[in-house]
């Protein structure tokens, strides 16, 4: 067998979410960040379809690609990718490669336990917990979340519209007759895919959440999300928890200085904190981050399938 490319890559799941390392850095010169990300497109498109899509990937997996930081107040910066792109900021990823990057050793243990990540959209703050050299917990800060409007109509039944760095519609699980558990996997993700299109059409929505707040007043909350490609998110979703947590806050439901906990229905969670940040809604969100193994992929140049497929 001929070997025509190999990349290094090391996986992590952050609640159930997949995002995949990349530690081969294109060599292209740039002065930004947002200069590299401009470039990725003729520089690394090939490897970005090779290594988030099928056979080597799925549809839900999230690439990151580590480079050094192009701020000197930042620790590590990183360009976020899907099999449509480049993504401006992914929360869940930050903490997914902060607890990568601490545990193999290539970003240095702090005293203060506080890092920065460069990401295209600025830098985003990240608190890491270290216990016998593993990474126990991960704070994340996000950006900001309003409540743009509440008792939207939809079929038979309402919605809420918040802004984060997504638009997301949340619905109230138990109006739309809906339980969320693994076993109703089936009926969950078909009305997911109708709501998605309906409401992608209409008014751009991004995210469908669908939410059993039933114990909001205790603190806790169940959801599950869907993008906008209909694909069900693996885990809470940092910016889904962010979004619950802004509408329940804005309902009354709970108090701001409450702790929230997301449980997805594959039962991984995310706790959530408001913060008060010049007045907007931000919050800091709790994960925890496991590797799940260090791979090195190769292309054969004899592979029908260089530019992958995807199922959904």
């Amino acid at each position: 067998m001929k070997l025509q490319k190999m990349y290094h890559t090391t996986d992590v799941h952050v609640a159930g979410e997949v995002f995949r390392i990349i530690h081969d850095v294109p060599l292209v010169h740039y002065r930004s960040l947002q200069q590299l990300e401009e470039q990725l497109p003729a520089t690394f498109s090939e490897e970005m379809k090779l290594l988030v899509k099928e056979p080597r990937g799925f549809a839900g997996i999230t690439g990151c690609l580590v480079v050094p930081p192009v701020s000197e107040e930042a620790d590590v910066a990183v360009i976020f990718f899907d099999h449509e792109g480049t993504l401006p900021v992914h929360n869940a990823g930050v903490a997914a490669i902060t607890t990568a990057l601490l545990e193999n050793g290539r970003l240095k243990e702090k005293q203060s336990s506080e890092y920065l990540i460069e990401t295209v959209q600025g830098i985003v703050f990240a608190s890491a917990v270290m216990e016998k050299e593993q990474v126990v917990s991960v704070i994340v800060e996000t950006g900001s979340f309003t409540l743009v409007k509440s008792d939207i109509p939809f079929l038979e039944t309402m919605y809420t519209l918040v802004q984060g760095e997504h638009l997301y519609a949340l619905f109230d699980a138990k109006e739309v007759g809906a339980v969320l558990e693994l076993a109703n996997l089936s009926e969950l993700k078909e009305w997911g895919r109708q709501a998605v299109q309906k409401l992608a059409r209409e008014r751009a929505v991004e995210r469908v959440v669908l939410m059993d707040w039933a114990e909001a007043s205790k603190g806790r909350v169940k959801s599950v999300t869907f993008r906008e490609d209909g694909w069900l998110v693996r885990s809470p979703g940092f910016g889904s928890t962010a979004a619950c947590f802004t509408s329940l806050v804005g309902k009354g439901e709970i108090r701001s200085e409450q702790r929230l906990v997301n449980e997805s229905i594959f039962g991984s969670f995310l706790e959530a904190n408001l913060l008060q940040v010049d007045g907007d809604n931000r919050f800091s969100i709790r994960a925890r981050g496991f590797m799940t193994g260090a791979q090195t992929f190769i292309l054969d140049p004899t592979d029908p399938l260089p530019d992958g497929f995807l199922l959904k």
